[in-house]
């Protein structure tokens, strides 16, 4: 957990995310809602990170999942995806990516995700993959502080 937290502080450091750093890294990467949780390596180091979980509080795109295809069955929620900033290029994103949307299809859930609008190279990540942009949304994330999400499903398969 300590590569994974060390890892995060890079990317958060580099890109910003996430937004708000969290008071307990190693608690933020493993959500109360996790159904399962995958890190990637490359030359035995910890180089990134994806969780699948249940919906929580705040996350947008279960909703329009459903109401967008009713009867489609439930959701999963990627997410607390980050690759560090050296191991970047090589495909990681993609890959854990995958990894998620396959557990959340073994399950019988369909994968869907949440991002902050202004992370172009998550969504242009998420649109190469293929996921369908469901809709993007205001989030008001404190008092005074309106967040634009984008919120995407993977494609059906």
């Amino acid at each position: 957990m300590a590569d994974c937290v060390a890892v995060l502080a890079a990317v958060h450091e580099d890109d910003g995310y996430p937004m708000d750093w969290p008071a307990r890294p190693a608690d933020w990467l493993t959500p109360r809602s996790l159904l399962s949780a995958w890190v990637a390596e490359l030359d035995g180091r910890v180089v990134g990170h994806v969780v699948l979980s249940h919906s929580e509080e705040g996350d947008v795109a279960p909703g329009l999942w459903s109401a967008r295809r009713p009867g489609a069955g439930a959701a999963a929620v990627v997410n607390r995806l980050f690759v560090s900033p050296a191991a970047r290029g090589r495909g990681i994103g993609a890959a854990l990516m995958e990894r998620a949307a396959r557990e959340a299809s073994a399950r019988g859930l369909h994968p869907v995700l949440d991002v902050v609008a202004t992370d172009t190279a998550a969504t242009a990540l998420y649109e190469r993959l293929g996921w369908e942009l469901l809709d993007v949304v205001e989030q008001l994330w404190g008092p005074e502080r309106a967040v634009s999400l984008r919120c995407y499903a993977a494609p059906s398969r």
